[in-house]
């Protein structure tokens, strides 16, 4: 089967690459997940478990069952997005019919599994921001798989922040799946970096930013109970400001061209600093450090104050506007 993606118009690499990686993402988190709620079907009520099975793994039990239900909602969505970037890797799908599918997915989860933002906006507000969030940060890391490596490596390095985030605020099933995300990604990473073996293509970061997006939403950032600071709440923007910066600029300078913003080209942040001299590699390991410099301090949040939460916030703003100073210099078209 012919499944590579060929060099040719704004794609730097030199030969076909093969494309498929993707799936390997996609499967190794949903089976993970599956397996999770298996055994905890299995193994008894919690309670009685027997005991060969760890009391700190029994207790979890009720808990892990409780979740199935999302658990089992987003293997299924992940598997959808998959399929959908598998036909569109192979034969370019309508942009309306692939935003048709990202919006459908992201209602299903949000008004049939009631997983939202802000939810002391009123329902209808945090309904909307809420799906605006999965698709635009399922795209984002679609945009950003646009350099051998820099989309895999910025989702793991997100995913470990929220599993640590979620983990300080004593959740179990949002780690749980960060963790297994972050070991998917970087296992596939050493067979995805320059030069790169096999792609995500979009079967793999479409699937890669959904999953990003849902997990920030099921993290408890802020919780006045246990002394956390509301501020607490922007902790996910913080996380992934270097990819909404790269989306961000990429449309800003698309529409500036006159060209559509989902056209493919060679605009985006990783490409301008190709053009200041940079090597691929480098390139990617330079976005990772911002990526690590912006999401760490996102870790404060939940118990910083009102001032270390501005400072954190201007901290991340005054970051991205020295990136974007730093390579504005010379002509952002395409070479």
């Amino acid at each position: 089967m012919d499944f590579v993606d060929r060099p040719g118009g704004h794609k730097g690499h030199a030969a076909p690459v093969a494309l498929g990686g993707g799936l390997a993402v996609t499967g190794t988190v949903v089976s993970a997940m599956l397996l999770g709620v298996v055994a905890a079907y299995l193994l008894g009520d919690g309670a009685n478990t027997g005991s060969e099975i760890p009391f700190e793994f029994g207790s979890h039990i009720p808990g892990i069952r409780a979740k199935a239900p999302m658990a089992l909602a987003i293997a299924a969505c992940s598997i959808t997005l998959c399929i959908v970037g598998l036909i569109d890797d192979r034969k370019p799908l309508p942009v309306s019919l692939r935003l048709g599918v990202q919006l459908l997915i992201a209602g299903i989860l949000v008004i049939g599994f009631d997983l939202r933002l802000l939810t002391l906006l009123p329902a209808w507000a945090s309904i909307a921001l809420t799906m605006l969030w999965i698709l635009v940060l399922t795209n984002s890391m679609n945009f950003l798989d646009n350099m051998d490596g820099l989309s895999s490596g910025v989702a793991a390095i997100a995913a470990a922040v929220f599993a640590i985030a979620s983990s300080m605020a004593g959740q179990l099933f949002v780690p749980c799946c960060c963790w297994i995300l972050v070991g998917a990604l970087v296992g596939f990473l050493p067979f995805n970096f320059h030069p790169a073996k096999i792609y995500l293509g979009d079967a793999g970061s479409t699937v890669v930013g959904m999953l990003l997006a849902v997990f920030t939403i099921l993290t408890t950032f802020a919780s006045p109970a246990h002394g956390d600071q509301p501020l607490a709440v922007i902790a996910p923007l913080i996380v992934m400001a270097v990819p909404l910066y790269d989306t961000a600029s990429v449309f800003l300078l698309r529409m500036r061209a006159g060209v559509p913003i989902w056209t493919g080209d060679r605009r985006h942040f990783s490409h301008r600093l190709l053009k200041r001299g940079m090597s691929v590699p480098k390139a990617v390991l330079v976005i990772w450090l911002a990526t690590l410099v912006t999401a760490m301090p996102a870790l404060l949040l939940p118990r910083a104050d009102w001032q270390s939460a501005l400072v954190i916030s201007c901290q991340t703003m005054l970051v991205v506007l020295l990136v974007a100073l730093l390579e504005s210099s010379g002509n952002n078209d395409p070479t």
